[in-house]
């Protein structure tokens, strides 16, 4: 079995307008100035508390729980307005329905919640593509490597027949602790320098470019 298992925001979907607006208003709920968009940007893949933790590292854990559900709630009511959006990046959909065709098991490891990775998969229609979907909601922040781990299991497949493929160090560093591949993507949050520095096997420019490495 070839198991592929990617992280969502910054690597399926460029969601980061939603995400940087959220936790915007996190910060103003407790009437704290809001970080620059390049710092969250830097912490999109962490769970919440562990990114706002990055964001704000005088706040202690209450304040990073209590910060962590104002920002789920500021998201949700931008969802509900319809001012979420998160669209595939140019050439996602071919690259995982071609990577599906050629025999491969697809997953999803992310640091979103369960309720907004089902969303977003839904909404651009990938959903059946992958048997396994693992999120911060069940398991330690990336990089422990639970959420790996638990995907491997479910897929009934081994790490050496894996490969993570994430935009992040965290993604990078999530692959190395749980023995499997890691590809970086420069499309999204984290320098390709730094994604080889965690670990990459290599940095992919393109999904066009991602599917001709993997079924080389």
């Amino acid at each position: 079995m070839k198991l592929a298992i990617f992280d969502c925001d910054g690597t399926l979907v460029d969601g980061q307008a939603p995400i940087c607006e959220a936790m915007e208003a996190s910060f103003a709920e407790f009437g704290l100035p809001a970080p620059s968009r390049g710092l969250i940007r830097r912490a999109v893949g962490l769970s919440l508390p562990q990114a706002i933790r990055q964001l704000l590292p005088e706040s202690n854990e209450a304040q990073q729980n209590a910060m962590a559900e104002a920002y789920k709630l500021a998201f949700r009511a931008a969802r509900e307005e319809g001012r979420v959006s998160q669209p595939l990046f140019p050439g996602i959909d071919e690259t995982l329905r071609a990577l599906h065709g050629a025999g491969w098991t697809l997953g999803v490891a992310t640091g979103m919640s369960d309720r907004g990775l089902t969303h977003c998969l839904a909404a651009n229609g990938i959903t059946d593509l992958f048997v396994t979907l693992q999120t911060a909601d069940r398991h330690p922040s990336k990089p422990h490597p639970a959420m790996l781990e638990e995907a491997i299991f479910e897929a009934g497949a081994q790490a050496s027949e894996t490969v993570m493929i994430g935009d992040t160090a965290y993604d990078m560093r999530m692959a190395a602790n749980a023995g499997t591949r890691g590809i970086g993507v420069d499309w999204g949050y984290h320098h390709p320098e730094e994604l080889i520095a965690a670990g990459a096997e290599i940095v992919v420019e393109t999904p066009r470019a991602l599917l001709e490495h993997l079924i080389a």
